[in-house]
C-alpha cells in the first residue's frame, strides 16, 4: 500500500487503518460519531493527501478543458475554483472533480484518489490539443481543517487575511513558515474550513503547528468515516456510490455543472443536450427514514404496490439528526419532495420520504 506524508502519526496516534484507494488510510480514530460532531462543532483535521493532483498549462489549456470538462471554464479567474466533471463518450461520468485557476494559462485539477490513474489516462489520451499536462500527485500534500473553529485556529498560522477567501476561491502564500501553500475554501462537510496544500517536506511542521494552534478549539484528527457522513449529511456525491461511468451529471442533479455554452463542444454534448430535452429516466433523490432503521447501499426503493422503483447509493444514520438518510436512484415520478416510499431492509418495508438535502438542519 501506498502511504502519506501523515501514515507515521495515523498509526502513531491509534487510529483504525485500511486501504483506500491504494494508500493505506486512516478510517476513524476517536470513533466516526465523535469525530464527525467535532468537525461540525469545533474543528477536525483530515488528512487527503491521496487525492490526485494534475496540472494544465500553457495556450491550449482552456480548449484543451473546455473539450473533456461538463462545466464552463471560460467563466473561471486567477483564484477561483469550479466543480466539474470529465463526461464520457456514453454520457458517463468518468470523475468529478475541482478546477483551480493559477494563472491565465495555468489550472491545478484536484481529482478522486480512486481515479488519479483512469483521470491522468484519460486526459492524456484525450489532450490533442497539446495542453502541458504535469502528474503532480506525488509531490503534493493535503489537509483538510473543516469547522466552524478553523478559521480562528488557521488564522494564527499566516498572514493572508483567511475571512477573505470566500466560497469556492483560493490563495497562496506562506502557511505555518511554509511558502506557496494554497489555502482553498471548498470543503466537503459542510461545516466550514479550509484546505491547504503543499510540499511533502512541510507535511511534519504543518501537521505539528495546525494542532498546536487548534489546540484551545479543541481540534482532532479525523478519519474516512466521518468525511463520508459528513459529505453525505449534506448530501454531497461521492464517485463510486452516487457516480460512475454510467451515470450522466443530468441523472445526478449536476445539470448545473454541465454548460451548453455556445462553442464549448465537450465530449458528448449532443447526446447530453438530447438528454436533458427529452428527460432522465432515473434522477437522484435525498430521502430521511420515517420508520427507524439505518439505509445502506445497494438496498431497494419500493412503491405502495411491492414495484421496484429504485435503489439506495449512499446511506447512514444521520449523527447530527440520530435518523437515517440516504441517496438513491429512483424513477423521476418519484423524485418531488415528499413523495413516500418504501425501502426493502432485509425483508422488512419500511416507510422513507423524499426530502431536499442537506439532512443537517
Amino acid at each position: 500500500m501506498k502511504t502519506t506524508p501523515f501514515t507515521e502519526k495515523h498509526v502513531a496516534l491509534g487510529a483504525k487503518m485500511h486501504e483506500f484507494a491504494g494508500y493505506n488510510m486512516p478510517i476513524e480514530y476517536s470513533g466516526i460519531i465523535d469525530e464527525h460532531l467535532t468537525v461540525c462543532n469545533a474543528v477536525g483535521v483530515f488528512d487527503v493527501s491521496h487525492m490526485g493532483e494534475f496540472w494544465v498549462k500553457g495556450p491550449q489549456a482552456l480548449p484543451f478543458l473546455q473539450k473533456v470538462t461538463s462545466n464552463n471554464v471560460a467563466a473561471l479567474a486567477p483564484g477561483k475554483i469550479q466543480y466539474t466533471c470529465f463526461p464520457n463518450e456514453a454520457g458517463g461520468i468518468v470523475d468529478d472533480f475541482l478546477i483551480y485557476q493559477y494563472e491565465a494559462e495555468k489550472y491545478l485539477l484536484v481529482v478522486n484518489a480512486a481515479n488519479t490513474e483512469k483521470d491522468w489516462n484519460w486526459c492524456v489520451a484525450h489532450n490533442t490539443e497539446g495542453a502541458e499536462l504535469e502528474n503532480a500527485s506525488d509531490h503534493m500534500a493535503q489537509l483538510a481543517v473543516q469547522g466552524p473553529k478553523a478559521l480562528q485556529a488557521l488564522q494564527k498560522l499566516t498572514a493572508i487575511d483567511l475571512a477573505s477567501i470566500p466560497y469556492y476561491t483560493f490563495k497562496e502564500g506562506e502557511f505555518a513558515g511554509a511558502k506557496n501553500v494554497i489555502i482553498s475554501n471548498t470543503g466537503y462537510t459542510g461545516a466550514g474550513g479550509f484546505e491547504l496544500y503543499f510540499y511533502p517536506e512541510e507535511a511534519d511542521k504543518i501537521w505539528k503547528a495546525v494542532f498546536e494552534a487548534g489546540e484551545e478549539y479543541g481540534i482532532k484528527p479525523v478519519g474516512l468515516g466521518a468525511r463520508d457522513t459528513l459529505r453525505l449529511e449534506m448530501g454531497f456525491c461521492l464517485y463510486g456510490n452516487d457516480l460512475d461511468d454510467a451515470t450522466s451529471p443530468l441523472e445526478a442533479g449536476l445539470g448545473w455543472i454541465t454548460k451548453f455554452v455556445e462553442g464549448k463542444n465537450f465530449i458528448s454534448r449532443p447526446l447530453l443536450e438530447k438528454q436533458k430535452a427529452e428527460g432522465v429516466t432515473r434522477k437522484l433523490v435525498g430521502f430521511e427514514m420515517v420508520d427507524r432503521g439505518i439505509p445502506r447501499s445497494g438496498y431497494t426503493l419500493m412503491n405502495a404496490e411491492g414495484e421496484t422503483i429504485g435503489t439506495v447509493t449512499s446511506g447512514t444514520m444521520s449523527p447530527t439528526r440520530k435518523i437515517g438518510v440516504g441517496l438513491a436512484y429512483v424513477k423521476p415520478e418519484y423524485s418531488t419532495v415528499g413523495t413516500e416510499m418504501f425501502i426493502d431492509m432485509r425483508g422488512r418495508k419500511l416507510k422513507v420520504v423524499v426530502v431536499k438535502p442537506p439532512f443537517r438542519k
